[in-house]
This record gives C-alpha cells, sequence and structure tokens, in this order.
C-alpha cells in the first residue's frame, strides 16, 4: 500500500501534476529509489537502458527541477562560524573542458580588473609552459567579490598526470564545480576528479560548459553525468546536484541551455545557493594543514592553506605537526588573503578562509600548523601512487658539460629534493649508482614536465625509458597497472586503432558515436601499452586522433608487449652532418638531425626501416679530387628531418637507449651500460 502511494505521488511529479507551489527540487536519489519501489531498476523502470525516447525527457525534468531555487535551510549556528559572506569553491573538469577561461570570465566579471587595463587569455595560467602547452599544470588560487561576498576561487589541472595537484588543494574548498564538455560529456579525467570529489563529500555543482558549441547537446551530457554518479556510488543527497549551462569563453550562463544571461550571474547565484559557508570552529585553538607552497625571493617560502580552526594573526608563534611526529617551532612573518586577483596583507586571517602565510622556512605540504599550546595535527594530505618510474642519472655523452649549468649528481639530487616539498604525486629513491635517482610520477607527462622546468633552469642529465611500477599480490602473483583508454577518432581510421592497439594486448569495452562526427572506442590495457603509443596513434590516425587515459587500478602481468617495431640508425664517429653523407642515410629511414648539427659517436640520429639497429656515417664528406668536372655533381634533395622534442624523445626510446636533456638539446643514444641491440 506504502509502495503504491509512494509509486503514485512520484508519477505526478514527474508529469509535472504536482500542484503544491512549496515543492520546488526533485532529488534524483527520490527518483531511482521510487523506481524500484515500483519494481524495478531505474533503466527497467524507463523500458531499458536508452531503448525508451522518453528517459532522457523524464532525467532532464528531475536535473533541471535541481537547479531551481531552493529555501536557505537554517544553520546551527553553533556548527558554524557564522560567515555568511565566504564561499571555497574548487573547479574541476577533464582537459581542455574550459576551467581556466571560465575563471577569466568570472575574474573579468567581478569587476577585478579596470575597464582599460589590458588582459591576457587564461591569466591563471602564468607558468611559461602552461602557456606554451595550453594546459593547467598547478593548482592556483584567486578569489572575487560578489554581492558583498568573497569567493575564494581555486583552479586545477585537468590532465590525469597531475591528479596529484587535484587531491591536496580539494581540502581547501567546501565545494567544487564540475565542468563538462557540452559536446563531449563526461570523459576519463571527469571521473577521477568527481569520485574523489563525492568521497570527500564536497557539494557538487555541474556546468555544462561552451553550451553555445553549434553540435552541443546538453541533454545527452546530463544524462551522461548523472549515470557517472550513479557508477561512482553517490548517495542520493550527492545525486540531486544542481545544473548550470554556461560558456565561459562568452561569459554566459543560465538554468536552462536556451535560455541564457547576458553574464554569469546564474553561476555565481548557484554557488551561493549550493555551497555552503565553512563549517568551522572560529573559537577554537589555532588549526591549518598546509596544502601548498609557493616561493618568493624576498619572502622565501610561503605556505597556502586553510585556517581550519580558530585564528591566525601576523607574529604568532605555532607548532609544525605530523601525526606520530615531534612537533617544530615557527613563527608567523607575513599573512596574506586572496582578494579580487591579488595577494593582500593582513594582519589576523578567520577560520575558514584560505591564506598564505612566511617565515617558516622548514614547513612542508601536508604540515599542520597549530596553536602550542593545543598540537592536534590534522591526517596527512594521501595521494594516489605514482605507476611509472624513470631513472635520472648524470649526462656522460661525449659532449657532457658543454652546455648544462648545474651538472653534478649534487646539483641533480638538491633539484629533485626540492621538487618533493611540492609536488606530492612524486617519488625519489637512490638508483643502482651514485650518480643516478630512481623517479617516479604518475605518467610520462607528469615527470617530462619535471624535466623541461629542470633544462630551462640549466640542468643538464640524462634520463632512461620510462618503465611501469609492478607490484606482487598476497598469492605472489606479479601485477601491473591498467588504465582505461578513451580514444576519439573519425569513422575512416577506426581500422587502424584498433589494429594499433590489439597489438598492445588492449581490450575494447565499449564502441560508440561521439562528438562531431567522431567514433569513441573504449578501451583498457596495461599502462605499458600507452607507451610510444601516442605518437603512433598519430601516424596512423593522420593526426586525427584524441587519447584520453585514466589509472583503473593493477591487473595480473599480461606478458611481453612490443612497443616499438623499428631500430635505430646509429652515429657511426663523431663529427659535424654533411648533406652528401644524409642523402644517402635517409634511404635507410627517417632521419632525426639536419646538415651542420654535431653528433657523437653512438647518437641515434634517425629511426630505421626495419626491426633492429644500422651505424650509419652522417659525417661522410665527399671526396675533393680531380675526378669529377665541375658543375656535373647531382642535385642533393633532402627530407624533412624529424624534429626531436622532449616529449616525442620519452616515448621513441627503447630500453637500452637515454635521452640527453640540455638547456640548448635533446638528444637520444644507445646506453653504454647495456648490451648492443643486434
Amino acid at each position: 500500500m506504502q509502495s503504491s502511494i509512494f509509486g503514485q505521488h512520484l508519477r505526478q511529479v514527474v508529469l509535472g501534476q504536482l500542484k503544491q507551489s512549496n515543492v520546488h527540487s526533485i532529488s534524483h536519489g527520490l527518483y531511482s529509489t521510487g523506481m524500484k519501489h515500483l519494481g524495478g531498476t531505474r533503466q527497467s523502470a524507463l523500458g531499458g537502458a536508452r531503448k525508451v525516447a522518453t528517459m532522457p525527457v523524464l532525467n532532464r525534468m528531475v536535473v533541471r527541477a535541481a537547479a531551481a531555487p531552493v529555501e536557505e535551510k537554517t544553520r546551527n549556528a553553533e556548527d558554524v562560524s557564522g560567515n555568511d559572506d565566504l564561499r571555497n569553491i574548487a573547479i574541476i573538469a577533464h582537459v581542455d573542458h574550459g576551467k581556466t577561461t571560465l575563471v577569466d570570465s568570472m575574474l573579468k566579471q567581478s569587476k577585478v580588473f579596470r575597464e582599460n587595463q589590458a588582459v591576457e587569455t587564461r591569466i591563471m595560467d602564468s607558468n611559461d609552459l602552461e602557456r606554451e602547452r595550453g594546459i593547467t599544470i598547478l593548482s592556483k588560487n584567486t578569489a572575487i567579490r560578489y554581492k558583498g561576498k568573497k569567493i575564494n576561487i581555486i583552479d586545477t589541472p585537468g590532465h590525469a598526470d597531475f591528479g596529484g595537484e587535484v587531491e591536496r588543494v580539494l581540502n581547501m574548498a567546501d565545494g567544487v564545480l564540475l565542468l563538462v564538455d557540452s559536446v563531449e560529456g563526461p570523459m576519463p579525467q571527469t571521473r577521477f576528479v568527481l569520485r574523489k570529489a563525492l568521497s570527500l563529500d564536497k557539494k557538487v555543482v555541474v556546468v555544462v560548459n561552451k553550451i553555445d558549441r553549434p553540435a552541443a547537446r546538453p541533454d545527452y551530457v546530463i544524462d551522461a553525468v548523472f549515470d557517472l554518479f550513479c557508477e561512482l556510488d553517490a548517495t542520493d543527497e550527492q545525486c540531486d546536484f544542481p545544473v548550470v549551462y554556461a560558456s565561459g569563453m562568452s561569459g554566459i550562463a543560465g538554468n536552462e541551455p536556451d535560455q541564457l544571461s547576458d553574464d554569469l550571474e546564474p553561476l555565481f547565484e548557484a554557488i551561493l545557493r549550493e555551497v555552503n559557508p565553512p563549517n568551522v570552529d572560529k573559537n577554537g585553538p589555532t588549526r591549518m594543514q598546509v596544502c601548498a607552497l609557493d616561493y618568493d625571493e624576498h619572502k622565501g617560502r610561503i605556505a597556502i592553506g586553510r585556517v581550519d580552526r580558530g585564528s591566525i594573526k601576523k607574529g604568532d608563534n605555532v607548532a609544525l605537526c605530523l601525526p606520530d611526529e615531534e612537533p617544530r617551532k615557527g613563527k608567523v612573518t607575513e599573512l596574506f588573503v586572496y582578494d579580487n586577483f591579488t595577494r593582500v596583507p593582513a594582519d589576523e586571517v578567520h577560520a575558514g578562509d584560505i591564506c598564505c602565510l612566511t617565515g617558516i622556512s622548514d614547513v612542508s605540504i601536508g604540515d599542520t600548523l597549530c596553536d602550542p599550546s593545543v598540537q592536534e595535527p590534522l591526517p596527512t594530505i594521501a595521494v594516489e601512487e605514482p605507476t611509472v618510474t624513470m631513472t635520472f642519472a648524470v649526462n656522460t655523452s661525449p659532449f657532457a658539460g658543454q652546455e648544462g649549468k648545474f651538472v653534478t649528481s649534487r646539483n641533480l639530487k638538491e633539484r629533485l629534493e626540492r621538487e618533493l616539498e611540492r609536488n606530492l604525486a612524486l617519488k625519489v629513491a637512490p638508483g643502482e649508482g651514485a650518480e643516478s635517482f630512481e623517479v617516479s610520477g604518475r605518467g610520462s607527462l607528469h615527470l617530462g614536465i619535471l624535466m623541461e622546468n629542470m633544462r630551462r633552469e640549466g640542468y643538464e642529465f640524462s634520463v632512461g625509458p620510462p618503465k611501469v611500477i609492478t607490484k606482487k599480490s598476497d598469492d605472489g602473483t606479479l601485477l601491473e597497472p591498467f588504465e582505461e583508454a578513451v580514444i576519439e577518432v573519425p569513422e575512416e581510421h577506426v581500422g587502424a586503432v584498433t589494429s594499433l592497439m590489439g597489438s598492445r594486448k588492449a581490450q575494447m569495452l565499449d564502441m560508440s558515436g561521439g562528438s562531431e562526427g567522431l567514433t569513441r572506442v573504449k578501451y583498457t590495457l596495461p599502462t605499458r601499452g600507452l607507451l610510444g603509443l601516442r605518437n603512433a596513434m598519430l601516424t596512423a590516425t593522420k593526426g586525427t586522433a584524441i587519447l584520453n587515459t585514466l589509472l583503473v587500478g593493477y591487473e595480473p602481468w599480461v606478458g611481453d608487449i612490443d612497443t616499438r617495431e623499428n631500430g635505430s640508425l646509429v652515429c657511426f664517429e663523431t663529427g659535424q652532418v654533411t648533406a652528401y653523407a644524409i642523402e644517402s642515410s635517409q634511404q635507410r629511414g627517417r632521419m632525426f638531425v639536419s646538415p651542420g648539427a654535431q653528433v657523437y659517436e653512438g647518437q641515434v640520429v634517425g629511426i630505421h626501416q626495419r626491426a633492429g639497429d644500422l651505424k650509419v656515417n652522417v659525417c661522410k664528406k665527399k671526396a675533393l679530387t680531380n675526378m669529377r668536372a665541375a658543375g656535373k655533381d647531382n642535385t642533393v634533395v633532402l627530407s624533412e628531418p624529424i624534429p626531436v622534442t622532449l616529449d616525442y624523445a620519452l616515448e621513441y626510446v627503447a630500453d637500452d637507449e637515454l635521452v640527453e636533456i640540455t638547456p640548448e638539446n635533446i638528444r637520444m643514444r644507445k646506453n653504454p651500460a647495456m648490451k648492443k641491440r643486434k
């Protein structure tokens, strides 16, 4: 009897026949629970997964109803600080779904800049590498004012290799904006960041971004996001997510895809309405956990975090605590808060607000700053384990020491130790020799960004090929990391992708129509199979494939995987490359070097067209004899060499090769410590 009454009431709501004026929103969880009361799952109640045309419509009715304004719940004054003028949000999404661009529009519309001020695009991407690559690498903080309320904003990276940045900064936020592309929908990194936010019980506001794209399909995206929440075992309350439709590039937003405002006011209103103020104790003893570090030449190390309890004042003595460790002493010399895109000096920061402080030279991420009389450290920040390791070593090539400023093992060790202080997802261990170090990270890109920063700082070193980190199960079975790969590719290249993935022992999970005429193929494969995959896939699909990956866990070892079919062309002697020698050498394969370049014996100068390595002499000069008449030589036609970037070199090198990294050049060479390939 009770189930039938509940089902009748639910049907009235879904069909829009509920006439009570005090009902403003419907929970997704209530909807799914109600369907189970009616005798079936969500899919069966709607006629099967996506087989009934009314299913997306019903979902949209429920979701959009959740975006309508609701009455503010009364809060117990004893549980919160009473600071209703503060919100802390993190913006999370898959790579290239528009996080940083949306922050640009939020800053501009909150009147942070003068009307005549020249402002660059992607303001938050202040790092040179971020601007060059068009991606966010480091999490950054800023703050804006809206209707007298302060909103602290944390911009996070979207690439899976920088997931550690997302994990550590979510502790500072009370809610998150989950951006989803209006065409692509949820992608692998969307799942990763959403899982982290749900596990920390953060309020999620879904923002369907790029709504003004011609191929936008918001109905499909909302339905896919809801399915993702269900797959991640979200609670009924978490499934009741509000939705805002926006275009970060145009600076517009609305509660309906076809009813957009001229600005981002609906988004600001949703943040104030849906994200609760910080739930903190403002009268207790001081406590703050350091979630990020910055550095200033004059101020030294800068600790960044959210005040969890009490308040911090300029000149306070604090205790730096970690669980199960002796506390250290420190003193706050300067204090800053974020306000209108700048750091503003402050004398006191209260609980709930995000601040920066200086004066503590040995502070590290994860440290808890406590009142010396009440030392209660918070749990350390945990991030997922690295999956790929590489060997960093002193450069021992014939050209060693000619271009770098920092070339010794001591320089290398000091630089890696400094990186450990701010990069939680990184691990460093001693290598086989005294001049090498095993550096582990989330992926080749994660470690590649570190290498690029080091070479720009004047470091010269060599690295080995990336290798996966294996584990052993309780019964002794060897386990290796597996990843989910989502590939979007034009239909005419699906066969090439299928063949390439099959050779790397990938298993197809799904194939469906993707965005804008592309086919989306989903695979699971060993992380080893991804090494060198990106370049091979771009070649096979003529540069049209889009590859995204996400670590899914550890599975039993699947055996050997041949990630490179071709051998290398290896330089025969040290000298200068000549056009005469290149003309004959390029018949053996594709070249990496051009005439005039300096090379040495053992350097990899090209790709052999067959398996196995081949030694070539690219320094051979034409004999100057009187046997040839002047002007009778054939015209030399040379092919364009392949540009060797750091990313390309890391994907190309085999087990018996090294990448030589200097401030001016990226070279590849055979590893003299290993046997030559036959």
